[in-house]
């Protein structure tokens, strides 16, 4: 599947597109060095938007929740990939415990862990599913659309090993965010491979770290391509006391989106770019709120417009928030008239596939996460050919889909950076 562009490849994603083709050999030799000096994720996800004129990433997810949406015909990567991984960590592993997200039963989610289950199986690991819910005292049976039954056990801790009923794990892989916060079952896990690490969580993680991160990976690799970083780079901002419903923190967030639209303009000057530029604004902590808020003028940016979008879930009491400002990237990408967006998804160090979220009736630059969003599959090897240097950039899927891994692993290769950094034992962590 690949989309319609309401705007032609051309100008800096054009430009971009042909560097990289031509530079496959340099890119893959840079990606291997730095994997060996930086562990990359255990899996993740990562949301990109093609602007035309820019391709960047918007948000990188370390529990990612969309594996059941890649093709069967990429199911062959993703289990080398998670062989890859498992090796790597420890090799004599034959138990996997997979720790769903508590209270997740939609059926989208269920066959993602279905997905899961089958890619670590097929990767020649025993796997149980394990729940960190304290209110779960019994093994429970959910069914998902296609009839298969998923086994959710309650989890057991002998001091400091995790484990279930007659079912002790050499690796424990994670898939709740923990936005609500680290339960203690899961700390102090000394004796057995967690992943991705607590320090990864909602509760501890800020995407500020990460595109901090980010800007300096894009910085190294446009350095080595001999290309300006702000093609693939969104620039951002942060306030750290943000309280919803006054104006303490709102001079703070007006004075960063007025800075962030300046450099917009200039740089939309530099490029030739006839659009009007645009921020968004929403918490730096995954978890305590969905709102995201679009602002093309501050003096439109106010305390209640302000709250709407740092919302917490029912059950929290508002209070004082982190706040990131992200550089607006629209989307120049349709699938039957409906806005879509690539996410790419990683196993280890490799591109295991994607898909496209789509959602009609939304604009290029809002966000197109919502209940009724829907999602297309799509294969980054969709003909036996690979993208062909002398090719014309845009003219095949796999051209376009190679783009799309280069970033995504970009991403993927900023949240090593970020976790690194963001370590609590590392001896340098502040």
């Amino acid at each position: 599947m690949v989309p319609n562009l309401v705007t032609a490849l051309t100008g800096p994603i054009n430009e971009l597109e042909q560097r990289l083709l031509e530079s496959m050999p340099a890119i893959e030799r840079w990606f291997r060095l730095e994997w060996m000096e930086h562990t990359p994720t255990f899996y993740c996800s990562v949301d990109l938007r093609n602007a035309g004129y820019k391709l960047a990433p918007v948000a990188t997810d370390l529990f990612p929740a969309g594996f059941n949406h890649l093709t069967p015909q990429m199911l062959p990567l993703a289990v080398q990939a998670a062989m890859a991984a498992i090796e790597k960590i420890c090799p004599e592993a034959k138990n996997l415990l997979l720790v769903p997200c508590a209270h997740c039963d939609s059926a989208s989610y269920l066959e993602h862990l279905q997905r899961l289950v089958q890619v670590f199986t097929q990767a020649g690991l025993n796997v149980r599913l394990g729940s960190a819910d304290p209110d779960l005292d019994a093994p429970q049976t959910l069914r998902s659309a296609t009839g298969e039954a998923l086994v959710i056990e309650p989890l057991q801790r002998h001091r400091t090993r995790l484990g279930l009923k007659d079912f002790d794990p050499c690796t424990i892989l994670l898939n709740d965010d923990l936005r609500a916060g680290v339960p203690r079952v899961l700390q102090n896990l000394y004796e057995q491979y967690l992943l991705p690490p607590l320090h990864a969580s909602w509760a501890t993680r800020r995407k500020s770290h990460h595109f901090h991160s980010y800007e300096e990976v894009a910085k190294k690799f446009a350095k080595l391509m001999g290309m300006d970083p702000w093609l693939i780079n969104p620039m951002s901002a942060h306030c750290g006391q943000v309280e919803a419903g006054s104006d303490a923190g709102l001079e703070c967030v007006r004075s960063h989106c007025e800075a962030l639209l300046a450099r917009q303009r200039r740089k939309f000057k530099e490029y030739g770019i006839a659009e009007r530029p645009f921020v968004v604004v929403k918490a730096d902590a995954g978890g305590m709120g969905a709102g995201v808020l679009t602002v093309r003028d501050v003096r439109e940016l106010d305390a209640a417009r302000l709250q709407r979008a740092l919302a917490r879930p029912p059950g929290q009491e508002p209070g004082v928030s982190e706040v990131i400002i992200q550089e607006g990237v629209p989307t120049c990408e349709r699938i039957d008239e409906a806005m879509a967006e690539p996410v790419v998804c990683t196993i280890d160090r490799y591109v295991v596939g994607g898909y496209y979220r789509v959602l009609a009736g939304r604009a290029s630059d809002e966000s197109l996460q919502a209940p009724e969003t829907r999602y297309v599959s799509l294969d980054f090897a969709e003909s036996p050919m690979l993208p062909a240097r002398g090719a014309r950039p845009g003219a095949s899927a796999p051209n376009r889909f190679y783009m799309y891994g280069v970033i995504g692993r970009l991403a993927m290769l900023a949240a090593a950076y970020e976790l690194e950094a963001t370590d609590p034992e590392a001896e340098d962590y502040d």
